[in-house]
């Protein structure tokens, strides 16, 4: 079954990509992938499992998440924000 596996990467410089590319280049089931140094963001595409494609990337050295843990963690984040200032402002 092809998967799509969104990574959020920390990359600063072209080198750091070209590491995420050459472990995703060996690892089976890999029919595509995208890096995006800009965002951070690199996208598998394959007959991979998740946890492996993470795994993979972190061999790399660099800070390495799933892209929508990433985004559910700043939203608990704030949410609990906004019910702090609730409690303190009532």
């Amino acid at each position: 079954m092809v998967e799509t596996v969104v990574l959020r990467v920390g990359m600063s410089c072209q080198g750091c990509v070209g590491a995420v590319k050459r472990v995703l280049s060996k690892l089976e089931g890999v029919e595509s992938f995208n890096v995006d140094l800009e965002e951070q963001k690199v996208t598998v595409k394959g007959n991979v499992k998740p946890e492996a494609v993470l795994q993979t990337v972190s061999k790399t050295g660099k800070a390495t998440s799933f892209w929508e843990a990433e985004s559910e963690a700043k939203e608990v984040t704030s949410n609990a924000a906004v019910t702090d200032a609730a409690v303190t402002a009532a």
